[in-house]
């Protein structure tokens, strides 16, 4: 049974499952998760507590198989914790995995704890018995278009709030800025605020003071913000990426991806096929289809062909070669082949504010 992350409290409060499978790449939230799970375990009188980390081929699943049947000397219930974190159990993992769930009893609750998984990992064996034999919840991480409002929740928690309207959103976007990709530290500056400052309305000013700039920015989502025309977060990602001593060729892949995906794209739907089609044959997928469907329309084949030429070119910028009209250092060229995606892609009000040199360069 697969339930939402907020519906977990209230999912606590009614009954208690031998079974839950937590999943997803979002740290903190996983925490919490499994904090809830192991306070209503505990009241439900399951005292004694196991943990087992399964990593590498040797894990001996017999003894977890052995330890959820045996009854302990000193406490009728247990709570036994399974971690997975390559998320990968191997063929015995499956089995033991399958076989512990048909042996599940109200005496011992088991928590699962894995990270984020694929398609194929979703659909296997192992993991649909676990969804069918309990509860499970992915945990997705915080778009950043969804960060001001968690951090709004999370003061109102704390018995804080910003100020009213648009000087209100301001701040929370400030602040949403300051912690992007970093959502441990942006729990961890909010606990801060409520050490500081007492209950009641934060001003900018001190909200300013008390964060820092916590950030860290994934270069998987760098092509998300240019798609999308948000040129002033692109380049703090940039800047961010670098900063973070992050690899210039895996930003330059990223980018140089998105370019070619609109590239089969544009030539699919030139060839009659339908929009659907179109994306899957590029090989778009989740967020990105809503983006690519929003550029799409507003790229040209002859800028795509410009594009194209300028990835070739980062290319070599990357790789130590020098172009006469390029800049020499290979970050200001990411951010010069960044600047061009966003004048292509993205619309007029936007694309104003981009520099018009960008298109020219080649």
């Amino acid at each position: 049974m697969q339930i939402r992350l907020d519906q977990l409290a209230t999912h606590l409060q009614k009954n208690l499952r031998p079974l839950y499978t937590l999943w997803g790449d979002e740290p903190l939230l996983a925490q919490e998760a499994g904090d809830a799970i192991r306070a209503a375990a505990r009241a439900a009188g399951h005292s004694e507590r196991q943990v087992h980390v399964v990593s590498g081929a040797h894990f001996n699943w017999s003894a977890l198989l052995g330890a959820a049947q045996a009854m302990s000397l000193f406490a009728d219930k247990q709570l036994i914790e399974i971690r997975i974190p390559s998320g990968k159990p191997g063929k015995e993992g499956s089995e033991a995995l399958q076989r512990y769930c048909e042996m599940l009893s109200d005496d011992v609750v088991t928590v699962l704890q894995l990270p984020r998984l694929d398609r194929q990992q979703q659909a296997s064996a192992w993991f649909s018995a676990l969804d069918a034999a309990g509860v499970t919840i992915r945990i997705d991480a915080i778009e950043r278009k969804a960060l001001p409002q968690w951090i709004a929740q999370r003061l109102a928690l704390q018995g804080q709030r910003v100020l009213a309207g648009e000087a209100g959103q301001q701040t929370l976007a400030f602040f949403a800025d300051r912690v992007e990709g970093n959502l441990l530290a942006a729990h961890q500056e909010i606990q801060k605020l409520g050490l500081l400052y007492p209950a009641g309305e934060l001003s900018f000013e001190q909200i300013e003071a008390a964060v820092l700039n916590v950030a860290r920015y994934d270069v998987f989502k760098l092509g998300e913000a240019v798609l999308a025309g948000q040129v002033a977060r692109a380049l703090r990602m940039l800047d961010g990426l670098q900063a973070e001593g992050e690899a210039a060729v895996l930003v330059h892949w990223t980018l140089s991806e998105d370019i070619r995906a609109l590239k089969r794209a544009r030539d699919a739907l030139a060839a009659g096929k339908p929009l659907p089609m179109a994306l899957r044959e590029a090989r778009v997928w989740g967020a990105k289809e809503r983006l690519f469907e929003r550029a799409l329309p507003l790229v040209s084949d002859n800028a795509l062909a410009q594009l194209l030429h300028a990835a070739q070119v980062c290319d070599g910028l990357v790789k130590g070669l020098k172009h006469p009209d390029w800049p020499l250092d290979p970050w200001e060229g990411l951010k010069r082949l960044a600047l061009m995606t966003l004048q292509c892609t993205a619309a007029a009000r936007v694309s104003a504010t981009v520099p018009r040199f960008a298109l020219t360069a080649s």
